[in-house]
């Protein structure tokens, strides 16, 4: 009740309720900054449609659907907010395809390839079952300081969690037994603008 009556004040005072939510972004901040977390993240924007172009390659990024000139722009963005929110990142790990590997290293300056993340978006129901018992597979082993990055494709992180993700949103989680990951909060930045959502 006390929330409600804080919102409609708010709103009456002409706050954007955009402030508002900043309240759950901090709290994620501050809790990335301890470490031990999964940081699941869609590819920034790409140019318009829908997978790939018929006949792509992987190592011929001309051949893909890539990253906007306003993805490339959001990447750096997301970059130096975990800078500027002094997040560790241990490990980033990124599909092989050219619009995550961009958005990995335009954000965090490097990138580990891992056929893991590939995009499931053509993938069979075995092959996807591969991918999703591979990253758990993983996560089983501990954890060293600092968080990993996960960049992928939105149809990988629906397999992984259960969650649509807009592009460049991120997912934060925690890592359960036999290398499940659990939700904590969702976090999206787009040039200056910073929302998140603490589940």
């Amino acid at each position: 009740m006390k929330r409600r009556t804080c919102f409609g004040l708010l709103t009456l005072m002409g706050v954007p309720m955009l402030a508002v939510a900043a309240d759950d972004s901090a709290q994620l901040w501050r809790l990335l900054r301890r470490g031990g977390h999964v940081i699941l993240m869609r590819h920034a924007s790409t140019v318009a449609g829908i997978g790939d172009p018929a006949g792509f390659e992987l190592g011929q990024c001309a051949t893909q659907r890539n990253l906007s000139e306003a993805g490339r722009m959001d990447a750096m963005h997301i970059g130096e907010r975990f800078r500027k929110n002094g997040i560790p990142v241990a490990i980033v790990l990124s599909s092989r395809w050219c619009r995550c590997l961009d958005t990995a290293r335009l954000a965090f300056g490097r990138a580990e390839p891992a056929p893991m993340l590939d995009s499931m978006f053509l993938d069979q129901a075995d092959a996807r079952q591969r991918k999703r018992h591979d990253v758990r597979a993983y996560l089983r082993s501990p954890m060293s300081a600092g968080n990993i990055v996960m960049v992928t494709h939105d149809v990988n992180i629906q397999a992984l969690v259960g969650r649509s993700m807009r592009q460049g949103e991120m997912a934060v989680a925690a890592v359960e037994a036999d290398g499940i990951l659990r939700v904590v909060g969702t976090l999206f930045v787009a040039g200056s603008r910073v929302t998140g959502n603490v589940q």
